[in-house]
């Protein structure tokens, strides 16, 4: 009970952490986006290591967090492509920013996800029955967090309303206030002020 406790409370920890920081670095409708799909990744590793019937410890404690991180490196990534996208790709449809920045980072991803699969592939069958738990627990979700980055946190940054128009605008404006920032500065360092 002790171990479900403090999984439970370092999950919800790191879930509120990344919420925070994905809000602060991207946009709330980003890290709601992100947050979800990581949920989506935990629930279908958790529904295997149930249906398996593999004991819970401290090494699929680990496993699972380990899932949250890959799997939210690699949202993260897609998104940082979507980003880029909205402000280089002329079309204001954001299901066509999506589908260009997701095609240009599907290689990327496929690779890395392909590598680290063998790598745990590899623990599952020659590691023995010590890691034998947390390598299945790794596979599932480098498969589920690879899945979901494509195809889930994407459609649900659409779901929830983000405006390309409305995110061109604050881009723009804060140009405007750093150029404005750069200038006062220019006037205050020549003694023009």
């Amino acid at each position: 009970s002790e171990l479900r406790e403090k999984g439970l409370m370092a999950m919800v920890l790191a879930i509120i952490g990344i919420l925070i920081y994905v809000s602060f670095r991207f946009e709330w409708r980003y890290a709601v986006a992100s947050v979800m799909a990581l949920v989506h990744d935990v629930t279908i590793a958790m529904g295997m290591i149930v249906l398996f019937n593999i004991e819970v410890n401290l090494d699929i404690l680990a496993a699972l967090l380990t899932i949250i991180g890959y799997s939210l490196n690699d949202t993260i990534i897609v998104f940082d492509r979507i980003r880029e996208g909205i402000r280089t790709i002329k079309d204001p449809d954001l299901g066509t920013i999506i589908d260009e920045s997701v095609t240009r980072t599907l290689s990327r991803t496929t690779l890395t996800s392909l590598t680290t699969f063998f790598v745990v592939l590899t623990l599952y069958l020659f590691g023995g029955e010590i890691i034998n738990g947390f390598s299945f627990t790794l596979l599932v979700g480098v498969i589920v967090g690879t899945y979901s980055s494509i195809f889930v946190a994407s459609p649900i940054l659409m779901w929830l309303g983000f405006s390309v128009g409305g995110f061109r605008e604050k881009e723009a404006e804060k140009l405007k206030r750093e150029k404005e920032k750069e200038k006062m500065r220019a006037m205050y360092e020549s003694g023009t002020l």
